[in-house]
């Protein structure tokens, strides 16, 4: 294990309540009533594969530090998991991603660089990248799966409730996605998945709930079919990007067997889970999911961020009018 000491940040006593954002009838789920739940304050984000779709451009840079405008795709995750109040960041690497790590450490040097070039603004983008959470690193030494890699962080996790997110992809959401799934396990003190309707015709490119619906965007999952045709498909469903567990899950995940090829995979493990427990998706609302894992969906990322800075916008908006 690597670990990183800086200093935890507290971002808060208490999460902000969302009202509105969930309502059931209280008749058959114990919801609507705050529970005894453990803060959430940990996140796992499993990036130690090799981002081979993005080859040549990964073979020495992680696929997670592909920048989007002026921020690597693992800083808009990072930064989402902050925004809901996690304090502390496990990141799940291999030895060939220290620049992840190097990104959210310090770099006296340039620091020392700017502040003498009198590049304040800069000076102060870069220092709050490492103090944006307790940083810890976790070395997967061989690629055996996502749910793996999870299992990677169970000793940094202890007895806590915790999320994982994906380093290549993110929701831009109104509430953040993981306030939202937090308000919902801070009513139910049951696991919780993002979840978002795709159309029909793209089922095949995601893991699709097989669910029952509680009231309003709230689901029991049953099942998560992975890939299905669109004949083939339990709904339209997709549950993935950003999961809340308990820490059971790591039960799931250590007594797994493993696939032909020796892997262990996170959905695996949770339709285990939900087969056993109350398990729920959350279909996220004002929100929008960005895969940076394709060259596709990162180009449309890369398109979309740089027609929100407000130094690129209008000329930028201008050069693709032309070359459209």
């Amino acid at each position: 294990m690597v670990y990183d000491r800086s200093p935890i940040v507290k971002i808060g006593n208490s999460l902000e309540k969302f009202k509105g954002l969930i309502s059931y009838s209280q008749s058959s789920y114990n919801i609507g009533v705050m529970i005894n739940a453990k803060k959430v304050r940990k996140a796992v984000i499993p990036a130690a594969g090799f981002g081979t779709r993005f080859l040549p451009a990964t073979k020495a840079q992680p696929k997670e530090m592909l920048p989007i405008v002026d921020k690597p795709v693992i800083q808009y995750v990072v930064e989402q998991a902050v925004a809901a109040g996690i304090e502390q960041i496990v990141i799940v690497t291999g030895w060939h991603k220290r620049a992840i790590e190097d990104h959210f450490d310090r770099h006296f040097e340039l620091e020392a660089r700017l502040e003498k070039d009198g590049k304040i603004e800069q000076l102060q983008s870069i220092k709050k990248i490492s103090d944006l959470a307790d940083f810890v690193y976790v070395r997967q030494k061989e690629a055996l799966g996502n749910g793996h890699a999870v299992l990677m962080a169970k000793d940094i996790i202890g007895n806590e409730p915790f999320v994982v997110m994906w380093g290549d992809e993110f929701f831009e959401a109104d509430p953040p996605s993981l306030k939202q799934l937090i308000s919902v396990y801070e009513q139910t003190g049951s696991p919780v998945i993002a979840g978002i309707k795709v159309d029909k015709a793209d089922v095949s490119r995601y893991g699709i709930g097989k669910v029952t619906n509680i009231k309003d965007n709230l689901f029991k999952l049953h099942e998560i079919v992975e890939k299905p045709t669109p004949e083939e498909a339990p709904s339209n469903l997709a549950v993935h990007g950003n999961y809340l567990f308990t820490p059971d899950i790591f039960d799931m995940l250590k007594d797994l067997k493993p696939s032909k090829s020796g892997e262990i995979w996170q959905v695996d493990a949770i339709n285990k889970l939900a087969a056993q427990k109350d398990v729920h998706v959350l279909e996220l609302k004002n929100s929008h999911y960005y895969d940076c894992g394709n060259k596709l969906g990162y180009l449309k990322a890369v398109v979309e961020f740089g027609l929100k800075h407000d130094d690129l916008r209008d000329e930028f908006a201008e050069y693709l009018r032309n070359i459209v």
